[in-house]
């Protein structure tokens, strides 16, 4: 199959998935969106009450201030591929369970890297930071990107952080304002490099 009917493959079996127990309070399953080819990839956390609402990933404000700060960087929303970790809305906005974590990437997100293969992959938040950079602190390593199995990963806050924390806007606009400069930087990679890796969830830097 090429990447888009990969992508439909998945998309399909998120829909339908219960394999684990989010699956029980959720309006609609949140795939991801964006083109097969994108140079860029974001994940989030995961979705939240519009998101769930709609079947798609960052319609609420979070949203409407990822939209903004793309703009910011020359990009608009139709060029970037944007899911989340659990594809699920964990009830009440909770956090989402290691298990669940685990279910879900190893179900759908590794998939979704290997067929989309981006340059870039953008995590928005502590728990996508956590599958790339173990261990690490959010407010240590933000807008620090790193090659990880020959991809440009860029750890930075989640935009909803920005919404809550209003002292932390300034920071995520400037991360972001880099963005163009490591899209470029992605693109020197080698081929041999980029090559998407046999066993993705083993992904570690340490």
């Amino acid at each position: 199959m090429n990447p888009e009917e990969v992508l439909e493959a998945i998309r399909q079996e998120v829909i339908a998935c219960t394999a684990c127990r989010l699956h029980q309070a959720r309006t609609n399953a949140v795939p991801g969106e964006g083109p097969a080819e994108a140079e860029v990839m974001f994940i989030g956390e995961g979705p939240g009450f519009h998101e769930d609402r709609q079947g798609r990933p960052f319609v609420g404000a979070a949203g409407q201030f990822l939209e903004e700060l793309l703009g910011h960087a020359g990009l608009r929303r139709e060029q970037v591929y944007i899911t989340n970790v659990v594809k699920c809305r964990p009830p009440g906005n909770r956090d989402p369970g290691e298990d669940e974590v685990a279910t879900c990437t190893d179900l759908y997100l590794w998939r979704q890297i290997e067929a989309i293969n981006p340059r870039v992959i953008v995590t928005l938040g502590r728990f996508s930071m956590g599958l790339f950079f173990p261990k690490a602190r959010i407010s240590q390593i933000h807008g620090q990107p790193k090659v990880v199995n020959g991809r440009l990963v860029v750890p930075m806050y989640h935009p909803a952080a920005a919404l809550h924390q209003p002292a932390l806007r300034r920071v995520v606009e400037e991360d972001f304002a880099r963005l163009p400069g490591w899209i470029e930087q992605a693109r020197t990679l080698t081929p041999d490099q980029a090559e998407p890796p046999d066993e993705p969830q083993q992904l570690s830097l340490f």
